[in-house]
């Protein structure tokens, strides 16, 4: 049977000049501030969520994102319900992409983070949350959607100059988007050049 194809693809998934997607579901955060002034995006995050860990289609993401998770639902969210975090955007499962701040504003998912030296990712960076773990794959709508979207950040914020996965900037804290996420087929999906993944390694001809 083929793999399930995204359904969120069109229309385009261009922000807007208000850093919007049109094609997302909107639904807000309050968790984010402003950029620091004159500061340009410069790199895409991509990290990997589920709530309650190994979960999917709870709603428990866009509820910990509006600071209103319910701590008694589950053991583990007893132990975040209390911290405030956002991305710009997550993935579900079936390709859906929900956005949650503006990607001209500063959400706050990449935490204490250094992209080669430079600290504080969050400044210059846009946060993409993909439902999912580490020990399980992604589906085929997800990098449809996921491939879709870079194409129209880059486009968007030419100043894009690289690509990295939570675990590229914060090693050794964090682990996501995990073993299971493929950087090649996003790649090939989304028409990066080398360049943009400089975290990933280039192999050999034939291996």
């Amino acid at each position: 049977m083929a793999e399930r194809r995204s359904r969120y693809l069109r229309p385009a998934l261009r922000p807007g000049a208000d850093g919007w997607v049109a094609a997302a579901r909107r639904v807000d955060s309050p968790n984010f501030d402003e950029r620091p002034a004159g500061m340009p995006v410069g790199l895409v995050v991509l990290h990997n969520i589920s709530l309650p860990p190994g979960q999917f289609g709870s709603g428990d993401i866009e509820a910990f994102f509006q600071n209103r998770l319910d701590a008694t639902r589950h053991p583990f969210f007893a132990t975040i319900h209390d911290v405030r975090v956002s991305a710009h955007f997550l993935v579900a499962r079936d390709g859906e992409l929900i956005q949650f701040v503006s990607c001209n504003a500063r959400a706050w998912h990449a935490g204490l983070s250094d992209f080669f030296g430079r600290e504080r990712c969050n400044d210059f960076s846009i946060g993409i949350e993909i439902e999912g773990c580490d020990d399980l794959p992604f589906t085929a709508a997800q990098y449809d959607t996921v491939a879709a979207l870079v194409r129209e950040l880059l486009a968007a914020y030419p100043s894009v100059g690289a690509l990295a996965g939570h675990s590229d900037i914060a090693p050794g804290r964090k682990t996501d988007p995990g073993p299971h996420f493929d950087w090649d087929r996003l790649a090939g999906e989304a028409g990066l050049a080398p360049a943009l993944l400089p975290y990933r390694t280039v192999r050999p001809a034939g291996k």
